[in-house]
């Protein structure tokens, strides 16, 4: 791998777990482990992503990106805590 490829790599994982890392601290008040902030970070800022687009908004600033993800990370783990609630009262 190049050492461009690699730096992109590593920042990207690294964001991602600050993101997963700052929703858990705003949905339950600690994190999910390194791993588990990382994936949480990745994938909500994924749905972040799309439900801004879903609603036709744009985002123009680091800052702006930052909190969309953040926010798809807490609607992430929102939504992951309902399903795994509502799988154990059944």
């Amino acid at each position: 791998m190049e050492h461009h490829t690699l730096r992109h790599l590593f920042w990207f994982l690294l964001i991602g777990g600050v993101i997963g890392w700052v929703a858990g601290l705003i949905t339950r008040g600690r994190g999910f482990g390194i791993a588990g902030d990382i994936v949480i970070g990745i994938v909500g800022a994924m749905l972040g992503g799309v439900l801004v687009s879903v609603l036709g908004l744009s985002i123009d600033s680091s800052i702006g990106e930052f909190l969309v993800a953040v926010i798809g990370a807490v609607i992430l783990v929102v939504l992951t805590r309902f399903i795994v609630r509502s799988t154990k009262a059944v």
